[in-house]
């Protein structure tokens, strides 16, 4: 019992670190994702065609090299770790999570670019000859007319990439990001013991059956209020 107690709050220490990743990938991804969309939609093509190269290079390659990229490569090229930038003075976890964030962060931003220029794409063109008819700018059109169409497009996309991230989280560890599957695979490491693997197990299940549940909830009301 006592083994027990010890072992789920090691994991409950991990799944908080998990959790933060989770949230702040979202919180920064969502935005920036839109605005990859709009940049990948511009009429400059120079700036199309490097935005879509961009989203091209990210979604074509493993997210588990972008991390070791993204944290590894400073220290590599100009001989100035992660770990030692001023900015996180000298907290090498700190450091890890922040770059395995950005990496994070830039990844998912693609994914979600995508999935917003595929919403974006597929409102009828009516909608914006109706928007100039009652002489609004695009910008206008954009944010007030266009982009509520767009979410209820994108939801159920939306479900499966958050889904994807609450299982990528895990991914982290490999740049020593201790999350919850880090904790696991060290307790399995020490006290060579394999049951905690099957309770992060039941950890990220029902994570992932409470984001589902929530994504279920929100397209339910909006196919409601689109009626």
């Amino acid at each position: 019992m006592e083994n027990f107690i010890s072992v789920t709050g090691k994991l409950a220490s991990g799944f908080g670190t998990t959790l933060a990743l989770f949230f702040l990938t979202l919180l920064f991804a969502i935005p920036l994702g839109l605005i990859f969309a709009c940049i990948s939609r511009v009429r400059f093509k120079p700036l199309r065609f490097l935005m879509r190269a961009f989203i091209y290079i990210i979604r074509g390659t493993p997210l588990l090299l972008q991390l070791m990229i993204v944290v590894y490569l400073p220290g590599i090229v100009f001989n100035n770790p992660l770990t030692k930038w001023e900015i996180f003075h000298q907290n090498v976890p700190l450091s890890y999570f922040c770059g395995a964030l950005f990496a994070f962060v830039i990844n998912y931003a693609c994914y979600f670019a995508e999935i917003f220029r595929g919403g974006i794409e597929n409102i009828p063109k009516g909608q914006y000859e109706a928007c100039e008819v009652l002489g609004m700018s695009r910008s206008q059109a954009f944010f007030k007319v266009i982009l509520l169409q767009v979410i209820r497009n994108i939801v159920a996309p939306m479900s499966n990439e958050v889904v994807t991230l609450v299982k990528d989280t895990a991914l982290a560890r490999t740049v020593s990001v201790v999350e919850i599957y880090f904790a696991a695979s060290e307790i399995l490491r020490l006290q060579f013991i394999i049951w905690p693997l099957f309770y992060t197990g039941a950890f990220y299940l029902a994570f992932s059956a409470l984001v589902t549940l929530l994504f279920g909830i929100i397209e339910k009301r909006l196919s409601r209020y689109w009626r």
